[in-house]
């Protein structure tokens, strides 16, 4: 059960939340907020909207009875499993200032509810849960305009929580492999967790042979060296399946990679052009070229498993892997600038090299944040799954895509934690998806 939350936290968050996601479409024009039909975003006019009907949807009509503001109209239009993806650039939509009038007084209606709750302005479990999961889920569309922005080569978006970040991104490269001992080790969330989604239920005893991972994910750097010796060109590093997506997507190197001539690259981020960054974690890069990239290397990705007992877990007294973990790499702390590269603070990833202080027990640098890290396993329930109140949150994509771990630069933190678990089809780019490496422990 989740833990009880006060009604004014909720009602900050949920502030917090609705502020980000209009700073990221106040500078867009009417054609842009629709922007191109493509299979990987959605019309920017009809997400926000969507993100209100959520929360009126879950809380408003489903829990406590009350009628749609739009009445009808809002299954029609913004209900996500009803309308299909292709069809909502077709749609009556509503125009600018209807959606933003639509979203404040959703907004409106669930913040008087709040009123409702307990005397010491604590809110009651069932609230405390979902309302956290409807900021949680505008934070993932949150993310979801980043790459929509970054997709279309819209501009560097003005968010007033950016900051200067050049010490970041000059701390240089981390190599090195931290050795994780094997044991047997409790994958998932425990019931006592403050707040989980339901695909990490249920803490389950794995066992785990002795493996080394890398300190820190793959950079820019290290990629170049995959492309530059013609990765991309030979099939045995790809399978069958990543071949073929290869060979539809025609892709030759990265998705936001420009050719300077012989070994040289360029970056676009947004809607600007600059020099390949060497020291960043390579980003957008798919499931199936993280995978290309382990095995010219000689490695592999690590298995869900491996992650988060690299990420979370501790040794134990006899020097193997202990079943205690933390919720953070770095121990119990809430993420903070020092620890960890979220909340779109940095607009971009930072050099692998940085936030020493985020280091995991065994040595692993930004195992939160910067970038997600695509594993090996295929998204599937862990034992004692139960759907939650979104049903199709979770079960609609098990066995269908890869588990990414550790979230991004453009991540929330307060939605952030450790068995936190992300997961999309293994030929996605667009998304800020990155990996480590990791390889059976050298003798």
């Amino acid at each position: 059960m989740t833990e009880p939350v006060s009604t004014a936290h909720l009602i900050s968050n949920m502030q917090d939340a609705r502020n980000r996601t209009l700073e990221l479409v106040r500078d867009l024009d009417e054609e842009q907020l629709m922007g191109p039909r493509l299979p990987t975003v959605n019309p920017l006019r009809w997400e926000i909207a969507h993100t209100a009907y959520f929360y009126e949807f879950f809380i408003l009509r489903q829990l406590y009875g009350h009628e749609s503001v739009l009445g009808d109209r809002a299954d029609q239009l913004y209900d996500s499993i009803a309308v299909a993806h292709d069809l909502r650039w077709d749609l009556p939509l509503l125009n600018r200032d209807e959606t933003l009038s639509y979203m404040q007084a959703v907004f409106d209606r669930l913040a008087e509810r709040l009123g409702d709750g307990n005397s010491d302005g604590m809110a009651t479990a069932q609230d405390s849960f979902i309302y956290q999961f409807g900021i949680f889920h505008e934070d993932m569309h949150t993310e979801a305009f980043l790459w929509a922005r970054q997709t279309l080569a819209y501009p560097t978006p003005n968010l007033a929580i950016a900051a200067d970040v050049s010490l970041e991104r000059a701390a240089g490269p981390h190599p090195g492999w931290a050795a994780v001992p094997g044991g047997t080790f409790m994958l998932g969330a425990t019931k006592n967790a403050p707040f989980l989604f339901d695909n990490e239920k249920w803490g389950h005893p794995v066992m785990i042979e002795p493996f080394e991972i890398a300190k820190a994910p793959v950079t820019n750097r290290e990629f170049q060296a995959f492309v530059d010796d013609g990765g991309y060109d030979r099939e045995a590093f790809w399978g069958a399946d990543g071949w073929q997506w290869r060979q539809e997507a025609d892709a030759a190197y990265p998705v936001y990679w420009q050719p300077d001539g012989p070994g040289n690259w360029l970056l676009r981020r947004f809607d600007r052009t600059l020099p390949l960054p060497l020291d960043e974690p390579v980003i957008h890069v798919s499931w199936h070229e993280a995978n290309a990239y382990c095995r010219w290397a000689g490695q592999r990705l690590p298995t869900e498993a491996e992650w988060e007992a690299a990420a979370l877990g501790e040794a134990a007294a006899d020097g193997t892997l202990g079943r205690g973990k933390r919720r953070y790499p770095w121990g119990e702390t809430p993420p903070d600038p020092a620890r960890a590269n979220l909340d779109a603070r940095a607009l971009g990833p930072i050099a692998v090299g940085a936030l020493a202080a985020g280091d995991s027990a065994f040595g692993c640098r930004q195992m939160l944040g910067n970038v997600w890290e695509w594993t090996a396993d295929t998204f599937d329930a862990f034992p004692g799954f139960s759907a939650d109140a979104y049903k199709e949150y979770s079960q609609m994509l098990f066995g269908d895509t890869k588990v990414l771990r550790g979230g991004a630069w453009t991540t929330r933190g307060r939605m952030m934690h450790g068995t936190y678990r992300n997961y999309f089809e293994p030929h996605r780019r667009n998304v800020f998806g990155g990996f480590r490496t990791c390889r059976v422990k050298s003798l």
